[in-house]
């Protein structure tokens, strides 16, 4: 497969089905993962949008479950990762480890020193000593 670019949002939709499994993601289950590991508010219509646009692309496949009584005889459409949205997954964890490198944890001094002086307009800076000097 080549490099296919995926939003965070889309990423997210496919980890969490790939961490609920094929018989268990759904767009609510789906929501409630997402929910409950990232903390940000998600909308099951954006999931439902995400999922059509990842089964264009063909990343995910969907298929009607067994009607449940629960669900007043209706079926659930369960979702599933084909390969190559396995693959894409790989590309976009491969992509992001390949950024992140050897950067220090964010915030602090060595945050600061590391990426060195900002461009541009006001604000500060780390000196090679570590020390955040104001910029003039």
């Amino acid at each position: 497969m080549g490099k296919r670019s995926l939003g965070e949002f889309e990423l997210l939709v496919l980890l969490a089905i790939v961490r609920l499994g094929d018989e268990d993601a759904y767009a609510v289950t789906i929501v409630d993962e997402i929910v409950e590991r990232t903390g940000r508010e998600v909308r099951r219509a954006a999931v439902y949008t995400t999922l059509q646009r990842l089964e264009a692309k063909g990343l995910v496949s969907t298929w009607l479950g067994v009607p449940r009584a629960e669900r007043g005889g209706k079926a659930r459409r369960n979702v599933r990762v084909e390969p190559v949205g396995m693959e894409a997954i790989r590309e976009a964890q491969s992509a992001l480890q390949s950024m992140w490198g050897d950067l220090p944890a964010l915030g602090g001094a060595s945050w600061a020193a590391s990426v060195g002086p900002r461009s541009g307009r006001g604000g500060s800076y780390a000196s090679r000593s570590g020390r955040i000097d104001a910029r003039t």
